[in-house]
This record gives C-alpha cells, sequence and structure tokens, in this order.
C-alpha cells in the first residue's frame, strides 16, 4: 500500500506558482488522511508558522520545509531543507535575493513569449497575478494560463499539445513552463541561484536536513552528477515524487539507501497550477512505518 499518509512537498499561495493558503493545505491534508505534512515554498519560509499552527490544531505531524533554487556545474536544481529553523535571517536573504531578481527576469520572459509570436501584455499578466502573493512575479505556468485562454489560439499549433486530450494536456501549464521556460528552452531568462553546497551548508547551519528534489527532473541529462551532489553533504533524496515513474522512485530509493541517505515522498502539489497533482500523489510504496523510522529525528 501507498504511504500516502505523509506528504512531505507542496507549495501554499507564498510560492509564486503556488494556489492555496496554508491552512487550505492543512485542510486538504486533513481530508486526504495525511498524518504528517510539509509545505516547502520556493525561496520563502513565510507559510511554516501558519502551517505549524493550522496542523497541530488538526492534529497532524509539521515538519518545517523550504524549497530552494541553486545551481551545480552550470545545472538548476532544488533543494528541500527540512526541520530548518524558519525564523533565520538566512532564509529572508535568499527570498528576498530571488525576489529582487524575479521582478525584471518576468519583464524579460514577456519579451520573450512575445518573440514566440503571442500577443500577451504586462497588463494581462499584472492582473492574473492579482490575488498572488508575489504580483511583480510572472511564472512560465501563468503565461501558459493567459495563452490557453485566448479565443484567437485556440487552434493555435504551439498549444494543442496542452488542451484536453493532448500528449502534454495532463499538467499543461506546468508541462509549457517545462517545454519553453525551464533552463536552456527558448523563454528561459536566467537567474543567478546560490550553489548547491552553499544551500546545503545554510540549511545545515540552520538545525536542517539537505534533500535533493525530485532528482528525475533535474537529473535528466545530468545523470553523472548524482554522485557529486551527493558528496556535497546532501541527507536525503526525494525518491518518490509525482515526477517519478515506480522505476525512476525505486532506483533513487535504492541510490539513498547505498549511499547512507534517508529517503522522502512528497507530491510536488501546487493547485491549477498542476492540476493532476493531488495531496499525497507520490507513490511511495515502503511501508509507513519504515518512512517514518529512517526520517530519524524530523518527525
Amino acid at each position: 500500500m501507498q504511504t500516502n499518509r505523509i506528504d512531505l512537498h507542496m507549495h501554499s499561495f507564498y510560492s509564486d506558482d503556488g494556489e492555496c493558503s496554508p491552512r487550505e493545505l492543512v485542510g486538504k491534508c486533513l481530508e486526504s488522511g495525511i498524518k504528517v505534512m510539509a509545505i516547502a515554498d520556493h525561496n520563502s519560509v513565510r507559510a511554516n508558522e501558519q502551517g505549524k499552527e493550522a496542523a497541530g490544531d488538526a492534529g497532524i505531524t509539521y515538519i518545517p520545509a523550504v524549497e530552494i533554487d541553486c545551481t551545480y556545474e552550470g545545472v538548476n536544481f532544488h533543494v528541500l531543507g527540512y526541520g530548518i529553523d524558519y525564523t533565520s535571517p538566512d532564509f529572508a536573504g535568499i527570498e528576498d535575493n530571488i525576489s529582487r531578481q524575479g521582478a525584471a527576469a518576468s519583464v524579460k520572459m514577456l519579451h520573450a513569449t512575445r518573440a514566440l509570436g503571442f500577443e500577451v501584455t504586462g497588463e494581462e499578466m499584472a492582473a492574473l497575478a492579482g490575488n498572488n502573493y508575489w504580483k511583480d512575479r510572472w511564472t512560465g505556468e501563468m503565461f501558459a494560463e493567459i495563452l490557453l485562454d485566448k479565443t484567437e489560439y485556440k487552434e493555435h499549433p504551439m498549444l494543442m499539445p496542452y488542451r484536453q486530450g493532448g500528449e502534454r494536456g495532463d499538467n499543461p501549464y506546468v508541462n509549457f513552463y517545462w517545454d519553453y521556460y525551464s533552463q536552456g528552452k527558448p523563454c528561459y531568462v536566467e537567474m543567478r541561484y546560490p550553489g548547491l553546497g552553499q544551500i546545503v551548508e545554510t540549511i545545515h547551519g540552520n538545525g536542517g536536513y539537505a534533500v535533493l528534489a525530485h532528482p528525475g527532473v533535474n537529473l535528466k541529462g545530468h545523470e553523472e552528477l548524482l554522485r557529486p551532489l551527493i558528496e556535497t553533504g546532501l541527507d536525503g533524496i526525494e525518491a518518490f515524487s509525482s515526477y517519478h515513474s515506480r522505476e525512476q522512485a525505486l532506483d533513487f530509493y535504492n541510490q539513498a539507501r547505498n549511499h547512507n541517505l534517508f529517503y522522502t515522498c512528497g507530491s510536488d502539489y501546487h493547485g491549477k497550477t498542476k492540476p493532476s497533482i493531488y495531496v499525497g500523489q507520490h507513490g511511495c510504496v515502503m511501508p509507513y512505518e519504515e518512512v517514518l523510522g529512517q526520517l530519524g529525528g524530523l518527525c
């Protein structure tokens, strides 16, 4: 039976691509039977105080967390920090760095989207971001939402794969992001992220454990980097993820065990950005007690 009582990777509206409030996420976990949860927002720890309080009220074990963008050998990765002191100014500094760069990068992404031949305006993007916490930061998923909603592009060949029934239509917004806005793609805008080793040190320095997020995504084409990544001091690998096939998950599970690391399971739930992903969806097939036991003091 899948270990769907644990979900250590979900995003609130403090992520620039998240939808729900921390309390709403706790409610979804309660409805889904989740017993142990973590909200790991992109480069922000703002959700943790609210999440911890709401989870306590609901009788759910809450692990403070964050997901930080970083680089290693020129490749972008995400590192999850668990059990962190989220009140540390170190994390506020990480958020400030990304926030300063994000607004300028958003404008460049707008120009790149227009260069693809699409008519989209800053006013349209600002209107869509109106309910977001980060109102001046636009994501590839947001560009997808705008474009897929435009009637004049209903039959546009570039968008057809992302429509219902299309080969990329399961999670159309995030798939459009991966195909056009991620590293190496036409609309990618470089951000200056800290080095992965530096982030591992920051997490450790604030009492936390560093875990490589969804390696099946970020290591694609760079599989040879896994061992040197582990040698930076990582404590764990997110083996079970909504992004991983069963075979990938078991491979990363074995990699973690072979290197004396712990493994985690996380859905990477965002809300409307990834509509086919639900809380608890990570495919972990290990016994609940085993997952809890190898996480040690985190739970």
